[in-house]
């Protein structure tokens, strides 16, 4: 199991303050804390290693770019891609999930149709809806049951002559319901349709193989499992990759360039245009080989350990309600306690030290789903302690109370 004291030394942030009380960090679904081996993999390359990458014939170019290309084949590795060339570097799962809809965009036609779910992240519903502003493509959601599973049945009568892609969560970032995508993906090849996956609250958390789920397309974020901000991953099989249009041009992604025209480069850079953050994407290998340490079944492990109990221990208190109570679900609760509004309960846990989300958390057709205008959301990683835990229960006992 995993020495929890001593991974949280690794994080100053954790030892400060908020109100003069000690920070209790429930926040990690939104953006996960970064450990110091990580922001030295920063120093380091600012201090030693800056300098364009994939461009220049010197030294310091040279080793940036391996760095670069070191954290390609650890992510190739981490989720199992059959190839470097499938593992395209982005700003974040909102930017690699935009790159798929925009490039797919292209190939779609009036009256195509997209399937999503109703507990979608705007950034995979958004995206698909400016397709719609060029193509008159029509949008067929999932619903779920009050507990927060996908209707699987549904699911599948969606599927018709029309139907054209899937794109759906892997783990919900307000039920913590983790879905059954392997299924998901199976029930859409067996109707011809691609499907991407939105990984952003499943690759900090649980073990990746993309070849094994067989999904056309999968998307994280750095900054979600303990790296720095601003870096995301897109996972595509090569056919696909190949076959679709740049989603950016730009220096980098071009194989030759006339006023009469451009070819582009080979994969993955196609997808890569202008210079990347170099820095968080060596620093993103970083927190790989940190989470690698660590081990990701100790760290599932570790949170589910804490989401039981603080599950049992807000359930204990009068009015609770709990939205998404579905087996093995990811390591967030999100809760109302009778009819107290949300932000009002988020600003008095902020006074007493612990930080937690609140609103309708990028997920409003969720909200409209269970009549709610928002949730309060405690989220949890690595760091945390069942002291902690057992701290916020009594703080959300005392929030209520203070609220009638």
């Amino acid at each position: 199991m995993l020495d929890v004291e001593k991974i949280r030394a690794e994080y100053p942030i954790l030892g400060r303050t908020v109100e003069d009380k000690p920070l209790v960090y429930l926040d990690t679904a939104a953006t996960s804390q970064t450990p110091r081996c990580v922001v030295e993999a920063i120093d380091e390359m600012y201090y030693c290693h800056k300098a364009n990458v994939h461009r220049g014939v010197h030294t310091i170019s040279q080793e940036a770019t391996d760095l670069v290309e070191l954290t390609r084949e650890k992510v190739r590795d981490f989720i199992h891609a059959a190839s470097t060339e499938e593992i395209i570097f982005t700003r974040g799962t909102t930017e690699s999930i935009n790159l798929v809809a925009s490039s797919l965009g292209d190939m779609l036609y009036n009256g195509d149709e997209i399937i999503l779910t109703v507990m979608e992240h705007h950034s995979n519903i958004v995206p698909w809806q400016l397709i719609q502003r060029r193509k008159r493509i029509k949008l067929c959601v999932v619903p779920i049951n009050d507990q927060g599973e996908l209707n699987l049945e549904a699911y599948e009568d969606l599927f018709g002559d029309n139907t054209r892609f899937v794109a759906l969560c892997h783990v919900s970032n307000v039920l913590g319901t983790v879905n059954p995508v392997k299924e998901m993906i199976d029930i859409a090849h067996r109707h011809g349709v691609p499907v991407l996956i939105d990984g952003a609250q499943a690759a900090p958390h649980n073990a990746i193989d993309v070849q094994e789920l067989g999904c056309d397309f999968y998307a994280f974020s750095s900054h979600k499992m303990y790296g720095p901000v601003g870096v995301g991953v897109l996972y595509g099989k090569r056919h696909w990759l190949n076959t679709m249009a740049p989603y950016q041009g730009g220096g980098e992604m071009i194989g030759q360039v006339s006023f009469e025209r451009t070819t582009f480069a080979p994969l993955p850079f196609k997808f890569e245009a202008g210079t990347p953050d170099y820095v968080g994407i060596a620093a993103l290998g970083a927190a790989i080989d940190y989470i690698q340490r660590l081990g990701l079944e100790n760290i599932a492990a570790h949170e589910h350990q804490l989401l039981e109990a603080a599950t049992t221990g807000l359930m204990s208190i009068e009015g609770m309600r709990i939205f998404g109570n579905t087996p093995d679900k990811g390591a967030v609760v999100s809760f109302l306690v009778g009819n107290h509004n949300s932000y009002d309960m988020g600003v008095l846990l902020d006074k007493l030290g612990f930080a937690v989300r609140t609103g309708h958390h990028c997920a409003q057709p969720l909200m409209a789903r269970y009549n709610v205008d928002g949730m309060v959301r405690a989220s949890f990683g690595v760091y945390n302690t069942l002291d902690e835990v057992h701290r916020f229960v009594e703080a959300v006992r005392r929030v209520a109370a203070l609220l009638g």
